[in-house]
């Protein structure tokens, strides 16, 4: 019979303590923004007492129980903070959409190609990934105003995709490159086009790989600040610059819990989308070479 091999009792508790602390650590900024979200601001803020953030007595005062919705309320009706997530949606939508196809069709040709300027195509494109957004951005804006198409979203998607590009370029032609020429070459024996390979035999094995690399544009689209608040007016901003909007320079009681309830807002659906796609992620994150 074969022997059982695995940890020691020391040795399995000692790791189930280590990450038992780790994921207290990790989620306890998250679950105790979510828990203030519904507390006024003189009490998740309280300077008297750490625990007026959990009892809320001030919170009991002023709305006659232990929580308030008043934080979303306000930044979802009064400050309209649902016009935000709408241009967000739209944002991070067309950002991913245009960034995986113009990404999956260059990533296969490069991955396919042996000519020599593949190797200079991929390093220009480093370096332009590598300069920071906020150098990139500063050159557009006089442009943009010089034509009217400051403040619009299709203006801030265009950016976006150009910044975006690079990454998944080198994301997909990584994964492309883990994949045999033979798969290719099997079905063009077959009968398929290029492009019918690409379509019917490639695509099917990269689907772990373009769905990492979406969840990576999604999120740089979703996150950004610095191309979002330059490029796009008050009436078109996206969730993160409104979040900053809420704070400004001058701040009203109440005002700061409209961008905890925001920020908590915000932060929710990314979770359920890593939860829902984490198979996948990691799949794609650990794909190596096609067998058989």
């Amino acid at each position: 019979m074969t022997p059982r091999i695995g940890y020691s009792r020391p040795v399995a508790i000692f790791s189930m303590l280590v990450l038992s602390v780790w994921l207290i650590l990790a989620a306890f900024p998250f679950l105790w923004t979510v828990w203030g979200s519904f507390k006024v601001q003189a009490d998740f803020f309280s300077r008297e007492s750490f625990w007026n953030a959990i009892t809320g007595p001030a919170t009991q005062r002023q709305t006659g129980g232990a929580f308030t919705l008043d934080g979303y309320r306000g930044a979802w009706i009064e400050r309209e903070f649902y016009l935000a997530v709408w241009n967000t949606a739209i944002v991070t939508v067309c950002v991913t959409s245009i960034s995986l196809f113009f990404g999956t069709l260059g990533g296969y040709a490069l991955s396919r190609s042996a000519r020599n300027y593949t190797f200079w195509i991929l390093i220009a494109a480093l370096v332009f990934r590598a300069m920071p957004h906020i150098t990139l951005v500063s050159g557009y804006l006089l442009p943009f105003f010089e034509m009217n198409i400051w403040g619009y979203l299709p203006t801030t998607i265009i950016v976006l995709v150009a910044i975006n590009q690079p990454f998944t370029l080198w994301m997909l032609h990584s994964f492309f490159k883990s994949i045999p020429k033979d798969l290719d070459e099997s079905a063009m024996v077959d009968g398929c086009t290029r492009f019918q390979a690409f379509r019917l035999a490639i695509m099917p094995v990269m689907w772990p790989g373009v769905i990492t690399t979406g969840l990576f544009s999604f999120l740089l689209a979703y996150n950004d600040f610095s191309v979002t608040a330059l490029l796009l007016n008050q009436a078109n901003q996206t969730m993160v610059p409104k979040i900053n909007s809420f704070l400004g320079t001058v701040q009203t009681e109440g005002t700061i819990m409209y961008a905890v309830a925001a920020t908590v807002s915000a932060t929710v659906p990314l979770f359920i989308l890593v939860m829902f796609f984490q198979r996948q992620i990691v799949s794609g994150l650990t794909a190596g070479a096609v067998k058989g």
